[in-house]
């Protein structure tokens, strides 16, 4: 029996009846087995990979409440909802209760019915503490601290808020009692941050892949007229999806243009009242609206996990922000879309911004945080121009390395052709050194030099006499956009200088000289017109299934609607997915479905059951009732084409005989991810030979096991063999000797 617990035997017990799911995801099992036995962690682990999870049922299984410190309200909403839904006692106490609510909800915790409490950091004051979570701790007992959003408590990290750096005085109040810090982006210095700040003992550091493998990431250069590529974009893709500015005026005009378009958007600001922002907040998690138009204050508290694109339609600032930003798409697993629209007047918005950071007091530039946040400009800029895999670039910079060839961004799906840019290089710089023959070293920006190049005859060019430079029209041959282009390459390539001081100006440099003089050659990528990538093109549904999903996904609403609470809360798409290919007939077949635990078996499930049995009698299909037998629900066999490029990269070094603790340390992952890898080959029929990992008499073991208690669940087969044998040498043999379809 689990300690704290006598009614699961094992955790994957506990997994089921809780929350409906089979198998834990990666690392997620060896965390809750670290929390159950009280020690403090920190958890790294990117959206959409099951943190929650992480403190949710050590919280179940432990005596005491959890407490759990989340920065928004709304979050905290979303998360007790969810909980509820499930049959877990969970609550809140925050500003958006009544005194009579919150008497109630204090009165419920102190008799021992609630499991886990939200609260907001700066609800954690001296009073509070001292006043009510000591006294609960002596008549209930403190079962841990979860911190969420932990790099908030790091002045490295992207959301700095003071209030997380109070945390640490929980400490000397509770000093026996573990913590657990849990973040989606941290990079090294954030992460030292955070275990220094909330004063972690010797934690156990879980740092899953920032590796999101169901995201799209494109770029788009802004043309033109943006508007009209981003309003056929959001026409043709499916689901909701959100879609960020960098001003409020920006999403204003949006929002209105794309309503204009038949389109149905919501707002999103600071510059909205509070009960705006939570009538949109909420009409957009209900799916009452497809789009929701927001500056980046929105998202970090929404757990709505299947939004299906997000588009930036001006630069993030940074590279962690767009890595959380974009990652608040596809949260279920599912794939989803992430677009950033790139243009230069994006660069000199945000530069403007960056120019702002003065002392209030003394109107002096902060310059440490100008240069940070100008690096920061730069690497995105390095992102938004780049021509390699852009999963290469964004785990990069959590020094993550990334074999590249993802064939799921822009760059690997449509490969850039290079292209020999040198003579148009050494125009554009000779244009530059013209003008500073002209005018005693001085020049000019790049938007100018190509006004020269390409013969415009604007009052600046006439002005400075540079329509008599022997440059002056020289470049006709070539788009604005495309000098443009060059111009920004030259310039992340190094190739030339741009000084900011007050007007950015293009200076040459030695390598510069070094073109002028052909003896250096210029290559850059040149952007082709890729083509859109629908919705439908990455779905593998047959006419039947898709029919079953639509009508099982309005039933989810209505039901939704009626009980005033967010569509994914009754089920996630995912499941809803699966329920549409293997068809549940009966409530023993429903069971089985993932997603489907003890309480929602009893809430959804004559429902969900009626519906499909009238959909397969209305299609002619043979239905079943709940007398009949129950056959086992059919799963369709994975093949090889499901096997993506990390996985083949894994086979290749393990092949090159690697040990899986060579290749997890090659590769930047943890050594559980590795395992996982070789049992997905296995499973699409690759060839992998165990026995350096598995020796064979374990694995006839292991497969007389699986003969004797069937191969279903792993739980029975561990049982069946002892503590001595893991679940990652059963999982391996389990997939060894599965039979393949057509076998």
């Amino acid at each position: 029996m689990l300690a704290g617990s006598n009614q699961f035997e094992t955790l994957e017990h506990a997994l089921k009846h809780y929350f409906g799911y089979d198998e834990f995801r990666s690392g997620q099992r060896e965390i809750i087995t670290t929390a159950l036995a009280n020690r403090d962690l920190l958890v790294v682990m990117p959206t959409g990979g099951g943190k929650s999870l992480c403190f949710q049922l050590p919280a179940l299984l432990k005596n005491g409440v959890t407490i759990v410190v989340s920065p928004l309200i709304a979050l905290m909403q979303d998360q007790v909802q969810l909980l509820a839904n499930n049959g877990i006692p969970a609550t809140f106490l925050n500003s958006s209760i009544t005194t009579e609510e919150k008497r109630d909800r204090v009165a419920a915790i102190h008799n021992g019915e609630i499991k886990l409490l939200y609260v907001a950091p700066e609800r954690l004051n001296q009073e509070f503490i001292s006043n009510f979570l000591v006294d609960l701790h002596q008549e209930v007992g403190i079962a841990g601290f979860a911190i969420d959003e932990a790099h908030c408590v790091s002045e490295w990290g992207h959301d700095f808020r003071p209030d997380y750096r109070k945390l640490a005085q929980l400490r000397h109040y509770f000093p026996k009692v573990p913590w657990l810090g849990l973040t989606a982006t941290a990079t090294d210095r954030v992460r030292s941050d955070i275990i220094n700040q909330l004063e972690l003992r010797e934690p156990h550091v879980h740092i899953a892949s920032f590796n999101r493998p169901n995201l799209y990431y494109e770029v788009r250069r802004k043309t033109t007229a943006p508007y009209k590529e981003l309003l056929a974009q959001v026409k043709q893709s499916e689901g909701s999806g959100i879609i960020y500015c960098l001003s409020r005026k920006k999403v204003d005009e949006l929002t209105t243009k794309l309503k204009q378009d038949g389109i149905k958007v919501v707002p999103y600001h600071a510059g909205l009242d509070g009960e705006t922002r939570t009538k949109n907040q909420n009409s957009f998690i209900r799916d009452d609206v497809k789009v929701i138009v927001a500056t980046v204050a929105f998202g970090m508290g929404i757990n709505k996990p299947d939004v299906r694109f997000v588009i930036h339609y001006d630069l993030p600032r940074n590279i962690e922000g767009y890595y959380q930003e974009s990652g608040r798409a596809g949260r279920d697993g599912e794939p989803a879309h992430c677009t950033l629209y790139f243009g230069m007047g994006d660069i000199k918005t945000i530069e403007y911004l960056i120019a702002q950071k003065v002392d209030p007091e003394t109107g002096m530039a902060l310059e440490d945080e100008q240069r940070i946040a100008t690096q920061q400009l730069r690497r995105v800029i390095n992102y938004a121009e780049a021509t390699e895999c852009r999963r290469i670039i964004q785990l990069g910079y959590f020094g993550e390395s990334f074999p590249g060839n993802c064939d799921n961004c822009d760059n690997c799906k449509y490969p850039r052709p290079i292209s020999d840019w040198t003579i148009e290089a050494q125009k554009l710089l000779s244009c530059v050194y013209r003008f500073g023959e002209r005018h005693n070293g001085r020049t000019f920006g790049l938007a100018h030099t190509i006004d020269v190049l390409r013969g415009s005859k604007n009052d600046k060019v006439l002005k400075n006499g540079h329509d008599t430079l022997s440059t002056y029209g020289i470049g006709k041959d070539r788009s604005v956009d495309e000098w443009r282009m060059l111009g920004r390459s030259l310039l992340h390539q190094g190739l030339v200088d741009e000084t900011s001081d007050g007007y950015s100006v293009l200076t040459l440099n030695g390598l510069s000289m070094e073109i002028l003089k052909s003896q250096r050659k210029v290559e850059i990528a040149i952007s082709p017109i890729k083509p859109s990538v629908a919705a439908n093109e990455v779905s593998t549904n047959t006419a039947e299934i898709q029919a079953l999903y639509n009508r099982l996904h309005k039933l989810r609403k209505q039901y939704a609607d009626a009980n005033k609470v967010a569509p994914y809360v009754i089920f996630a798409d995912s499941s809803l997915r699966l329920m549409a290919q293997q068809q549940p007939q009966t409530l023993a077949q429903f069971a089985q479905i993932s997603g489907v635990g003890a309480r929602k078996l009893a809430q959804y499930g004559e429902m969900f059951t009626g519906e499909i049995r009238a959909f397969r009698a209305e299609s002619g299909l043979p239905v079943l009732t709940e007398s009949d037998p129950t056959p086992p629900l059919p799963v369709s066999a994975p093949t090889k084409s499901d096997v993506s490029h990390t996985h083949l990269q894994t086979l290749d070094l393990y092949n090159q005989g690697l040990s899986l603790a060579a290749i997890a340390k090659k590769r930047s992952v943890q050594e559980n991810t590795i395992y996982d890898h070789l049992v997905k080959l296995l499973d699409c029929g690759y060839e992998v030979d165990l026995d350096r990992i598995v020796p064979s008499d374990r694995a006839a073991a292991i497969a007389q096991a699986i003969t004797a208690v069937g191969d279903e669940k792993l739980t029975p087969i561990k049982a069946h063999l002892g503590d001595d044998y893991s679940y990652e040498e059963i999982k391996l043999v389990r997939a060894k000797i599965k039979p393949r379809s057509g076998e």
